[in-house]
This record gives structure tokens, C-alpha cells and sequence, in this order.
């Protein structure tokens, strides 16, 4: 079992009893975020944060270390790892009451095995200071959010955003990068597209990144929840209870396995219903009021983009969307922008949406025609899947391989079969 100790201010002198590594939040060296970055836009927000949102913040953060520092070649199974958590918090009785709950929650993310061990705590000098001014010093009415969307750069959450903006412009959008370049340039063309679409301001995004240093374990199924934290820390700001928007197409949120072999790191589980709903449980149960929302849970990504409230504008600039779910190894010019490997499960999704609503898809790949040997290698998984999902489509188990399906079976049973027809479509289209 790997065990870190988690210290968020200097004078703490907590130590485990058994050997652990030490996550100091105040080091640079250990952790790069820059959730303070930017002070006077916390200032205008009506209320401080929720301090059970603020725990849960830092409990991501720590979630996401050891995602990233601990390799799972090195586990028995390859796999599977076990840690142990020591953080210090600010609601240590509600904590220890969700203790089962986050450690169920976190371990059905990630695939792991979790424990978590609260200890209480006090505000920081920094917490102190936007507790103490949030709210008082300075509200600006006209900036002040109804709503929240997550915006990662890719093609669900631009048509998401699309959509919510033909109605309402008083959303809030909150994007997160790591320590690799093929993200941040995405979600920075997407960022600038809204605002000069919709006329709204700079104050309405905010982008954060959070970066473990000397992390190499590269699966990071965890990071969605460090996404989903920062997101709802800043909703609890709104003292009132704030829907937070996760677009993601249906397929890809069930994420239901082609073969065996794609079980690991291929399978996340970021909006998979079943922990969306462990995790908005979690929420009611430590009183943060932030309600999370997919609204394409029972669309495919080519429903989507058909659908989407300004189809001119996303045809015009579905292109400017990163798709790829590894786009920092895909090799680039010095002078040209990381792109879309083409091979991926993430990416044949995309093309696949694409082509079902355009006919043609005029995004750049590094390997579209899956003629190298790992893309070929591919392409007949795909295959071999979708080759497996003929006999098994009508299978009554079959969406609840990635996790439990509790409610609303057919209409997750309708929308992964017609988003693997999507996927087959395309497939099919492809030469040996």
C-alpha cells in the first residue's frame, strides 16, 4: 500500500505511523496549481467557498498525486494499486461520516483501492483572506454566474457550451490543463470562439492547471475528479443551489469496453451514471449545493453535433476541438500544434460523429488511415469489438460492464447501440 501525508501549511506536524511520503501543498516542487492565481475574481463572487467544497478541492488534488506518482506496471496485476490517504480538513465531521462513500467513490474511478484518514483543521492565511473579503469587498452583479459548465477544449463540451449560451449567457465555464501541450491550445481557440460568438466576457472562464511534479503514470482515470472539484468549489460561491454542466455524449459516458483487452486505461469512468450519481450523493450529503447535469447522456456525439443550437458555427469550427485522449505523444512539427492521433477509441469516436453529420471530416490526424503497425494493431481490436457487440447488442447485461445502470435501462441500452452503429459506420469505411 502507498501512503501519503498530506500538509497544506508549514507548521503542521502530523506524522503516520507507518513508512509514507510526504504531499506538501506549499512546495512547488511537489505541485504546480494556480487555483489562487487570481484573487479579485474570487473577491466579486458573492460568498466565500463552501469549506466541505474547499476539502473536497484538496482531496482531488492528493486523489491526483498519487494517481500520477505511483506506476501500475509495478502492481501485481498491473494494474490495480492500493493507497492510504492521511488529509487534513476543514469539516472533519461530515468527512469521517462520507468516509465509506468518497472511498467507494474514488476506488470505482480509479479501479483502485482507496482509504482516506481526516484530521481537522483550521483556514490557511491565504483561505483567511478571500473568506474575509469575499462578499464584502467587491460583487459585481453583472458578473456573477447562474450557471457553471465545464469546457475542456474538446468537441462535447464546445456543442455543450453552444447550446447553453443560445439560452442563457450568464454561464460559467471552467476548463483544466496539465503539464503537457496538447490540451491548453484547444482550450484556448474554443475559450475565444465563445466569447466573440456571444459577446460575453473574459470574467466568465476560468482555466486552472494543477500539475504533480515528476508524476509518469500516465492512465490519470483520476483527473476527471480533480476537473470535477475545481468546478464545483467555485459554484459553492453562488450560495444557492447551482447546476453545474458535464457534456459528454452517451457513448462514450457509459463507456462500455470493445473487448476484454480495453478494460484499463481506454475505459475511463469520468460521467459513467453510476458515479456521477455516487458523486452528486456525496455533494447532498456535505450540503454543497451544486446539482451536476450531463444533458447528452442519452445522446451519441453525432446526435450532438446534428443538434447542436448553432449548426453553422459548429461546422465551421468543429476543427478547433481536441478529441485525442493522447494528444501530447503524438508527434508534431516545432512550428506546427499538437493534434489527433486518429487511432484512438476517443478519436475514431469523433471521426465516426463527424462523418455522420457532415459526410466528411476536415480534421488533421497523425494516422488517419491507420496504415501504421500500432494503428493497424487498432483497427482490428475495433473489429474484433464490433464484431463481439453484433452477437451481444440485445444482451440485457451488456451496458452494465463499466458499472451499475439503476435507473433509465432503456434508454442507456438505446443510445449505446445506436452510438456503436455510429462507431461501425465508420469503421467499415476503413481499407485494410
Amino acid at each position: 500500500m502507498d501512503i501519503i501525508v498530506c500538509k497544506l501549511n508549514k507548521e503542521d506536524t502530523f506524522e503516520a505511523k507507518e513508512p509514507s511520503q510526504v504531499l506538501d501543498f506549499t512546495n512547488k516542487k511537489e505541485y504546480r496549481y494556480t487555483f489562487y492565481r487570481s484573487l479579485t475574481r474570487l473577491y466579486r463572487m458573492p460568498k466565500a467557498f463552501n469549506k466541505g467544497a474547499l476539502d473536497l478541492l484538496y482531496i482531488s488534488m492528493a486523489v491526483y498525486f498519487a494517481d500520477r506518482r505511483v506506476l501500475r506496471e509495478n502492481t501485481y496485476d498491473g494494474w490495480t494499486r492500493s493507497f492510504k490517504i492521511y488529509i487534513p480538513v476543514l469539516e472533519i465531521d461530515k468527512w469521517k461520516a462520507q468516509r465509506e462513500h468518497l472511498e467507494q467513490m474514488v476506488s470505482f474511478l480509479s479501479g483502485d483501492n482507496w482509504s482516506f484518514e481526516f484530521r481537522e483543521r483550521s483556514l490557511n492565511d491565504i483561505e483567511k483572506k478571500i473568506e474575509k473579503k469575499t462578499g464584502t469587498w467587491y460583487i459585481d452583479k453583472k458578473f456573477i454566474p447562474d450557471e457553471f459548465c465545464m469546457l475542456s477544449g474538446g468537441l462535447d463540451s464546445f456543442i455543450g457550451a453552444i447550446d447553453l449560451l443560445s439560452k442563457n449567457k450568464k454561464i460559467a465555464f471552467v476548463g483544466l490543463y496539465g503539464g503537457g501541450k496538447g490540451v491548453k491550445p484547444y482550450q484556448d481557440k474554443v475559450n475565444n470562439i465563445l466569447k466573440t460568438e456571444f459577446s460575453i466576457s473574459e470574467d466568465y472562464f476560468f482555466n486552472f492547471n494543477a500539475t504533480p511534479i515528476n508524476g509518469s503514470e500516465i492512465t490519470t482515470r483520476t483527473r476527471s475528479f480533480l476537473f470535477f472539484a475545481h468546478a464545483i468549489v467555485l459554484a459553492s460561491c453562488l450560495d444557492k443551489t447551482t447546476s453545474l454542466y458535464i457534456p459528454e455524449n452517451g457513448l462514450i459516458s457509459l463507456n462500455i469496453p470493445l473487448t476484454n483487452t480495453r478494460l484499463g486505461s481506454s475505459s475511463t469512468r469520468t460521467t459513467h451514471p453510476y458515479y456521477m450519481g455516487l458523486l452528486q450523493e456525496l455533494l447532498d450529503n456535505m450540503g454543497i449545493k451544486v446539482k451536476l447535469k450531463n444533458p447528452y447522456q442519452f445522446k451519441t456525439k453525432g446526435e450532438m453535433l446534428l443538434d447542436c443550437k448553432k449548426p453553422e458555427l459548429i461546422k465551421q469550427e468543429y476543427l478547433n476541438t481536441m478529441s485525442c485522449s493522447h494528444p501530447d505523444q503524438v508527434r508534431y512539427d516545432k512550428s506546427s500544434e499538437p493534434f489527433h492521433c486518429g487511432k484512438c477509441l476517443p478519436c475514431s469516436i469523433r471521426r465516426a460523429s463527424i462523418i455522420k453529420a457532415y459526410g466528411i471530416d476536415n480534421s488533421g490526424y497523425a494516422d488517419g488511415d491507420f496504415k501504421k503497425p500500432k494503428a493497424k494493431q487498432e483497427l482490428g481490436s475495433f473489429r474484433l469489438g464490433l464484431l463481439d457487440y453484433e452477437k451481444n447488442k440485445n444482451n440485457p447485461l451488456i451496458i452494465q460492464v463499466a458499472g451499475p445502470i439503476e435507473a433509465n435501462y432503456d434508454k442507456y441500452h438505446d443510445v449505446y447501440k445506436r452510438g456503436m452503429d455510429e462507431l461501425k459506420n465508420f469503421i467499415d469505411t476503413i481499407d485494410e
